[in-house]
């Protein structure tokens, strides 16, 4: 039987930087140098992880994308304000703001973005609210939050129930997390996937493990959860209210054996949500698709955005 193959160099051809930024201070990987004219793709890890879920995917897409992959302001190395009363400094809006803001201090006006989980909603509201930056759009193993809270059930909440520990009044869920930080964290990586923390490279587990208990890490989180049930619901009520929907092409792919698969139709709730072209599928993985299936994920990516490398 032949050996598996070997997983990439740890981030070969990236480097770390810090940005401050209005807002916000952010730690990314990137390629070395300045853009050089391959086409911009940025990259948005989502809970309860950081940019290091992309490595395997970016090793695959490097030599044909100038690839952007922050830790989102709360997660990571970058920075983790105390939550406002309203949530609004953890909403998805401030968060694609940050985005914004970070592409520009790359000189980079227009570009392409795909987010995971997480990452996925902070995609979607920056492609709603910066559409002249946004060439095109991939969100992985997500519906709308809007809709995913509109439809929620017995089944739902005893799925995410996250979605409803973290939104409690603080300190309380940041205390019941603190008090064992890393088995909670084990049981979300290891409990959404197919293969257990067996997927996860032992390099980006030790960077989620040494994330995770940095100090305001778990409050920051907390507060992206509160953001949602909040103000997040606000903006996309007012957005829907408006008429303002995604302009730019947009792929979907979701997990064959995750909730959003038995719970939602994500390919329909996304087109309700498009003037652009959707495509997408599911594929055969639980909810950690880029790290379970990435080789199919660049693939997926690569394909979808094609005529952004060509033109």
């Amino acid at each position: 039987m032949s050996n598996p193959p070997m997983p990439p160099p740890w981030f070969d051809a990236f480097e770390r930087r810090a940005f401050q930024l209005p807002q916000a201070s952010l730690h990314a990987r990137l390629p070395r140098g300045a853009p050089d004219g391959r086409p911009a793709l940025l990259l948005l890890h989502g809970f309860p992880q950081t940019h290091a879920m992309w490595q395997r995917v970016a090793a695959r897409l490097a030599q044909d994308f100038y690839l952007v992959m922050p830790d989102l302001r709360g997660y990571g190395d970058s920075s983790k304000p105390a939550g406002l009363p309203d949530h609004s400094n953890y909403s998805k809006r401030a968060l694609a703001q940050d985005m914004a803001h970070l592409m520009d201090a790359l000189g980079v006006s227009r570009f392409a973005v795909c987010g995971h989980d997480r990452g996925g909603r902070v995609a979607h509201r920056l492609a709603l609210d910066h559409p002249g930056r946004v060439s095109q759009l991939c969100v992985i193993d997500i519906a709308p939050t809007l809709d995913m809270y509109t439809g929620t059930d017995m089944a739902f909440a005893k799925a995410y129930y996250h979605w409803f520990h973290l939104i409690q009044p603080a300190p309380l869920p940041e205390t019941m997390i603190g008090g064992n930080p890393l088995p909670y964290l084990h049981h979300k990586l290891g409990g959404w996937g197919t293969g257990g923390l067996a997927q996860i490279e032992p390099q980006a587990l030790a960077e989620y493990e040494r994330c995770f208990v940095l100090p305001g890490t778990t409050h920051a989180i907390c507060e992206d959860y509160r953001a949602s049930a909040g103000i997040d619901l606000e903006h996309d009520r007012e957005s829907r209210a408006r008429g303002e929907k995604i302009a730019c092409d947009t792929l979907v792919l979701w997990g064959e054996r995750g909730v959003v698969q038995r719970l939602f139709e994500p390919l329909a709730l996304w087109q309700a949500q498009c003037v652009g072209q959707v495509s997408g599928h599911a594929m055969p993985a639980g909810h950690f698709i880029p790290e379970e299936l990435p080789e199919a994920t660049a693939a997926a990516l690569a394909g979808f955005l094609t005529p952004l490398r060509m033109g």
